[in-house]
């Protein structure tokens, strides 16, 4: 299959459009003509400044030489061989000396070194055709994948490869679900909306004695499995947040296909929906730090804004005698990140005492990689669910001291 034709220009002017900016062009000289097309990144990155097109006869040495010079790769070859070199500049990109230092240290050392690998991976480009397809021999029906990340695709564009076998792979994970136990079925993840393949946070909530069946709300729902188990659970009507159109389509469509769509809505707002409930559920992303993607920002938030704002506005959203459910993992606390007297202090500063606190111990993959440079820190963390209410409520008591249940179980804080 011949390579696409580009858009050709007066003169080869490379984009320094910004990456929000959705009219980016990459431009490039093709047997002495100018071309552009439209630049497209379902995480925001920006267009490449310097492109030069390869092809088959391109090794992984030159790829890994130009990638680190800044040149973008604009493939013109089979789609397979490109998946090849993708892989080979992957393994020179990640094989790195063992990170040293602080936690912290460590922390910010493997971001930078992820960073780094992104950035090299994402310089080999492929083109897209109206369709979408990529018209390259060998090449995948990347259709529904494509919609999903990007869009509608209306015109000639250029999409780095690295991401769009990540967009691939999420279509698979869409298509496919993930089984949630607390749920006995599957939530469908979009695209850009945190899969929660990490259990235990969900099986807190399914556990946790509820204050009251009638209305709860679920701050930033994400895929919205947490709303879905609070309707599971026979709480009457949950109103589901974010402030990201692709997680409230993915919530609504989660709710339908699990049959809580009476019980559950998906409403996107900033934060809280109007009014007050007395449940009020956030599982904000757990590490104060930047996000570099789309789906960064479910696990990273700088200075901890979504924490600490869920705090501060708690209480004006509680119904009387309500209580509020902050699911936390406590990595942050073990990378040097943020510490416990941070988040105690935030509670109190908010007018909020502790009820309660469920712990339970994690049980993905990554706590028990030795291999893993935050292995210690995964290892030791534990994700809670804090039960809050206001200061001056009778209702509660609060707790005095800790008192530990069995391993991998929830953990509580109670008043003997």
């Amino acid at each position: 299959m011949p390579a696409p034709v580009g858009i050709p220009t007066p003169e080869p002017k490379p984009s320094r459009t910004a990456a929000g900016d959705e009219r980016a062009l990459v431009s490039w000289v093709e047997a002495g003509v100018s071309m552009a097309a439209r630049w497209r990144s379902a995480n925001g990155r920006p267009a490449p400044a310097r492109v030069e097109v390869v092809s088959d006869s391109l090794t992984a040495d030159d790829a890994n030489r130009m990638a680190s010079q800044g040149i973008a790769m604009l493939w013109h070859g089979d789609f397979h061989n490109a998946r090849q070199i993708l892989n080979a500049l992957d393994r020179r990109v990640g094989a790195g000396k063992k990170i040293a230092g602080t936690p912290a240290e460590k922390f910010y050392r493997h971001r930078q070194s992820r960073s780094h690998r992104a950035r090299i991976l994402g310089l080999l480009l492929i083109p897209l055709d109206l369709g979408p397809v990529v018209p390259l021999r060998r090449a995948p029906d990347i259709r529904e994948a494509a919609a999903e990340a990007y869009g509608d695709i209306g015109e000639s564009s250029v999409v780095s490869l690295h991401e769009l076998v990540g967009a691939i792979g999420a279509h698979e994970w869409r298509r496919n679900g993930v089984y949630v136990d607390a749920l006995q079925g599957r939530i469908h993840p979009h695209y850009g909306t945190f899969f929660p393949t990490r259990s235990e946070y969900v099986d807190l909530v399914a556990a946790a004695a509820l204050p009251s069946d009638t209305l709860a709300f679920d701050v930033g729902t994400g895929t919205g499995v947490l709303a879905a188990v609070l309707a599971r659970r026979g709480v009457h009507r949950v109103v589901a947040t974010d402030n990201e159109p692709r997680a409230i389509a993915c919530a609504a469509e989660n709710f339908r296909n699990l049959g809580v769509q009476d019980r559950a809505e998906a409403v996107l707002t900033d934060m809280f929906p109007p009014g007050r409930a007395p449940l009020i559920v956030c599982n904000p992303p757990w590490i104060p730090a930047t996000p570099h993607s789309t789906l960064d920002s479910a696990v990273y938030d700088p200075g901890s804004r979504m924490l600490f704002r869920f705090l501060h506005e708690l209480t004006d959203h509680l119904e009387p005698g309500g209580e509020g459910w902050l699911v936390l993992s406590d990595l942050a606390e073990h990378l040097g990140l943020r510490s416990r007297e941070d988040l105690l202090t935030a509670i109190e500063a908010a007018g909020l005492k502790v009820v309660e606190r469920l712990d339970t111990k994690p049980t993905h993959p990554k706590a028990s990689d030795r291999d893993d440079p935050l292995f210690a820190a995964r290892a030791a963390e534990v994700t809670s669910l804090w039960r809050l209410v206001p200061r001056w409520s009778q209702v509660h008591r609060v707790s005095s001291r800790f008192r530990l249940r069995a391993q991998n179980q929830p953990q509580r804080l109670r008043l003997d």
